[in-house]
């Protein structure tokens, strides 16, 4: 296993940094990484909004779910699906584009993603930790205004980033399912309840099956903050295709 495998295999999202700055040129080299992630046709259809006003991390807690660690990141990065800026360059040089629709919208939340995954993978070779917020895509309406996102812009991902404590270096990362359940050949293979319960069974820990999968499903898929995700990214794209 070489060093970037390792490091890749050994990352896991850190919520509790130590009280130690990011230096400049090591922010400019998760940025630079960032940049240089693969993108479609290379339109790098992203742009990050660096987060350096204490006043708008602690918002941005209030909005991603009162999740208080935000505010104590030294570094915070919102990837934004811009669908926008080549939009307007268009027609700055005279073209007639057709409106940004739906494809063009996943195209760029599938770039701002893949760069977001770049810097993660940069910033864990430095030492740095990181978490990704998926809550930046909770309350999209406050989220947009706060950012003053316009149309065309999503915000598709937030990390926030820090030196990790003891603790959080040494924290077991969790496990992950086996890779039989992952990767299916050449086709799609829909699992009956027997692998299901085989896909998930590792997760229960000293639960039965049943009762780990009611809470998880009551914790997580049907909470108020899951439901208001969707319900947020539904409004989104209407108002997306609307523009």
């Amino acid at each position: 296993m070489n060093q970037t495998i390792k490091e890749l295999y050994d990352r896991k999202s850190v919520r509790v940094f130590e009280n130690k700055k990011i230096e400049e040129q090591d922010k400019a080299l998760i940025l630079e990484a960032a940049a240089m992630a693969p993108t479609a046709g290379n339109q790098q259809l992203y742009t990050i909004i660096d987060v350096t006003d204490q006043e708008l991390k602690e918002k941005l807690v209030k909005t991603c779910d009162n999740q208080p660690f935000i505010a104590e990141a030294d570094l915070v990065l919102i990837f934004c699906a811009d669908c926008k800026k080549w939009h307007d360059g268009f027609k700055s040089a005279g073209c007639e584009p057709r409106n940004p629709g739906a494809g063009d919208l996943l195209l760029a939340v599938s770039d701002a993603n893949i760069a977001a995954q770049n810097a993660v993978t940069a910033a864990w070779s430095l030492g740095i930790g990181s978490c990704y917020i998926g809550d930046i895509m909770e309350n999209c309406e406050q989220q947009r205004e706060l950012l003053h996102l316009p149309p065309y812009v999503f915000p598709a991902a937030m990390l926030v980033f820090g030196y990790p404590t003891k603790q959080q270096r040494d924290r077991v990362k969790p496990e992950r399912a086996p890779m039989k359940y992952i990767v299916h050949e050449n086709t799609y293979q829909e699992m009956g309840e027997e692998e299901l319960r085989g896909l998930f069974e590792y997760k229960k820990g000293q639960n039965t099956y049943e009762d780990y999968m009611k809470a998880f499903c009551n914790r997580k898929y049907n909470s108020d903050f899951s439901k208001e995700m969707s319900r947020s990214v539904k409004e989104y794209l209407k108002d997306f295709l609307s523009f």
